[in-house]
């Protein structure tokens, strides 16, 4: 197939999430954003990181099916994992408060999947899908900070019951690795893929040449 022109490729984000959408405005990309449509379920036996891994395949292909065909479709799921389990969005306050007594003063991993589908740079249909894990520290959560923290309202719809750029960001002691993959989309590596992979560029990168 030939080449497709820069211009021509239409950048699609397959989220609601606000953090996501606000992270590729922030790089300078011009994009659409599409909610899609599938389910997240764990199967039996299956890993941490093949979860998000497929669930960002799945709704990649969900919208890749209800956008222009020449979209290049990106597509991402996070979770929040303590020695193997699985914490996604908690079902409500008590869901919450529970997972916030579980990951106070532990080490826990975030790993966000990662999947970008469209023709690519040499107009060949392409799927590239990847993950990225970050550790994170708690501090010691007394109950009454997890009380209060629940109070603002802020974790019921985030992974692990936290947000790092919200108002937990002072219970993390530390953390090894990409900060805004804890967020929910690892810049580093998306960029990477969309340049090299898709000849899709945000805007800081600037006119050839310049």
């Amino acid at each position: 197939m030939d080449p497709l022109p820069s211009g021509s490729r239409h950048l699609v984000l397959a989220s609601a999430s606000p953090r996501r959408r606000g992270y590729l405005h922030q790089l300078g990309y011009d994009f659409e954003a599409v909610t899609p449509q599938t389910e997240e379920k764990p199967r039996a036996g299956e890993t941490p990181e093949a979860y998000v891994r497929r669930n960002a395949l799945e709704k990649s292909a969900d919208v890749s099916g209800r956008v222009s065909p020449r979209a290049v479709v990106v597509a991402a799921d996070t979770v929040v994992v303590l020695r193997g389990r699985i914490m996604e969005k908690p079902a409500g306050a008590e869901g919450a408060r529970e997972m916030l007594r579980a990951l106070s003063g532990q080490v826990h991993q975030v790993i966000t999947g990662v999947c970008v589908r469209g023709r690519g740079a040499d107009g060949e249909e392409k799927v590239r899908s990847f993950a990225v894990t970050t550790d994170v520290e708690f501090k010691a959560l007394p109950d009454e900070e997890i009380e209060a923290y629940l109070a603002s309202g802020e974790p019921m719809d985030k992974a692990g019951a936290y947000a790092i750029q919200g108002r937990a960001a002072y219970m993390i002691r530390r953390i090894a690795g990409s900060y805004t993959n804890v967020v929910g989309l690892p810049l580093t590596e998306l960029e990477e893929t969309l340049s090299a992979e898709f000849g899709v560029k945000p805007t800081f990168h600037g006119p050839a040449g310049a």
